[in-house]
């Protein structure tokens, strides 16, 4: 690809965009949803996922079914269960965003930490989800 050249956007791609958008937009809300729900599960749960279909909304992805997903895809996913397996929440956000036949990693350290976006939020965790269901669901309708 070279820089400057725009292709057009398929809708493979557009979904992609506006996550890393509003992922952007709302790290220190998203850093204050993972470590609310790092508090009340740990990761017995598994990794937060936001599947998008048929609208938005954070999910769990346990890490059986990441393994299993590997299997099938003839172990593309190493660096995301790498990286998964070595998640620090007191640090870092780690996350799946999940398309219409596809996944993406969301990772990033928001500033502040996970810990001081949740109290400076000051909100609880069902609060948080509903709040960014909703703004996600208003990113994807641009």
């Amino acid at each position: 690809m070279i820089f400057g050249t725009t292709q057009p956007e398929s809708p493979d791609n557009k979904w992609r965009r506006q996550l890393d958008q509003f992922v952007k937009a709302h790290q220190q809300e998203l850093g204050a949803l993972a470590w609310g729900l790092w508090l009340e599960n740990g990761d017995s749960q598994g990794t937060i996922g936001i599947n998008l279909q048929p609208q938005p909304h954070f999910v769990y992805c346990p890490k059986e079914v990441i393994a299993k997903l590997n299997d099938h895809v003839e172990n593309r996913l190493q660096e995301v269960i790498g990286i998964i397996e070595h998640y620090q929440p007191e640090i870092e956000v780690v996350m799946v965003g999940i398309g219409k036949d596809q996944i993406k990693l969301i990772h990033f350290e928001p500033q502040p930490a996970p810990p001081d976006c949740f109290q400076q939020i000051g909100q609880d965790v069902d609060s948080l989800l509903d709040l960014l269901e909703e703004l996600l669901a208003k990113q994807l309708q641009d």
